[in-house]
């Protein structure tokens, strides 16, 4: 039995921002030209959350805010899996370590192994959740993705070596963020650009987060502000 293409996953994207006060940059990189999802586009690192990601074990948890933001409109206990997603995909598509050092407590799921390898815990603490994007029908598929926001100084080697990167993503680099829009980036992708260039010099997540909801009926631009949404229809 195969899989429902049309069905929507959720995911989580890692936008990491680098010398936020002298020459902002974040790290993006090609996706394949046959990728069935944004082919040949420049993209965060980011993808789908998987089973085992909710019973990962964090060395810290993602901020009360942040939490609260996350329940907005969305399935209950979806917190620690998007924040495990969006640091499995950070590791697996860069090679760039978002963790604590220390031994796993509990077994290491198979996706999770090269990374445990490394004698990291994933920490969610310095993940912000700034920014959640609804794929509109009609796609060959569709993501209920969250961004996170992290700073560069809360990863653990080198940002500059991605020999431990998978080769989901080509040309993998740091661009300035004035120049970003000169790639051929996805349409949500600028969206999100503009409200990270709002968000440069601050390290404090946001009291409310842009939600771009595509779904049968519309286009919603909503706020999440950590309550839950009221029924519409």
């Amino acid at each position: 039995m195969t899989a429902d293409k049309s069905a929507i996953r959720n995911a989580a994207t890692v936008i990491v921002l680098r010398d936020r006060h002298t020459n902002p940059s974040i790290l993006m990189g090609q996706r394949g030209a046959k990728a069935a999802f944004m082919p040949n586009k420049f993209v965060f690192p980011g993808g789908a959350v998987d089973a085992q990601d909710a019973e990962v074990p964090m060395a810290s948890p993602i901020s009360d805010v942040c939490h609260a933001r996350l329940a907005d409109d969305a399935p209950d206990g979806m917190q620690n899996a998007l924040a495990a997603a969006a640091i499995r995909e950070l590791w697996e598509e860069t090679g760039l370590i978002l963790g604590r050092k220390g031994t796993w407590q509990t077994p290491v799921p198979g996706d999770w192994q090269a990374f445990a390898e490394t004698g990291h815990v994933p920490t969610a603490e310095g993940l912000q959740f700034v920014f959640r994007a609804l794929t509109p029908p009609g796609r060959p598929r569709r993501f209920d993705a969250r961004f996170f926001l992290v700073d560069v100084d809360d990863i653990q080697n080198d940002p500059d070596d991605f020999s431990g990167a998978s080769d989901e993503l080509s040309h993998l680099q740091w661009i300035a963020l004035p120049d970003a829009r000169s790639f051929d980036l996805p349409f949500i992708t600028e969206v999100v650009l503009a409200e990270i260039g709002a968000r440069v010099t601050d390290r404090t997540p946001p009291e409310s987060v842009p939600y771009f909801k595509n779904n049968d009926e519309a286009s919603l631009f909503l706020r999440l502000r950590g309550y839950p949404m009221p029924e519409t229809g």
